[in-house]
C-alpha cells in the first residue's frame, strides 16, 4: 500500500467507520480528528494485504498533540475503511513504536 494513497483517500466522504473502530474510539479516548491526523501525517508500517474483505494497513503518526497512536485502515477502490486505534503499549513495541518486540 501506497501511504500517498490512503491520504487520497482520507476525506469524510470517503471513509467508512466500522461498528468496532466507533468502540474503541470511545473505550480509548480517540478522537476522529486525531485518526485523520494520523493518517495524514503518519507512515504505514506493517501490510495486512491479504486481509478480507480489503487489504489493510498499519499506519503509525503522531497527532498535533504529540499523542503516539497506531491506526488500522482497509481500502477498497473507493473508500477507506477505519478498522481499530489505539495507543501503542512499550512492552510491545520498540522504542520508536514502529517495529513489534518479538
Amino acid at each position: 500500500m501506497d501511504i500517498e494513497i490512503v491520504r487520497k483517500k482520507c476525506q469524510d466522504d470517503l471513509i467508512e467507520v466500522t461498528a468496532h473502530i466507533l468502540l474503541r474510539f470511545q473505550q480509548r479516548n480517540i478522537l476522529y480528528s486525531e485518526i485523520k491526523e494520523v493518517i495524514m501525517n503518519g507512515e504505514i508500517i506493517e501490510e495486512y494485504p491479504e486481509d478480507y474483505p480489503y487489504p489493510s494497513c498499519l499506519v503509525f503518526g503522531c497527532t498535533l498533540q504529540k499523542r503516539v497512536l497506531h491506526v488500522v485502515v482497509g481500502m477498497s477502490d473507493t473508500k477507506l475503511w477505519l478498522i481499530t486505534a489505539y495507543q501503542p503499549d512499550p512492552e510491545q513495541w520498540s522504542d520508536d513504536f514502529k517495529k513489534r518486540k518479538e
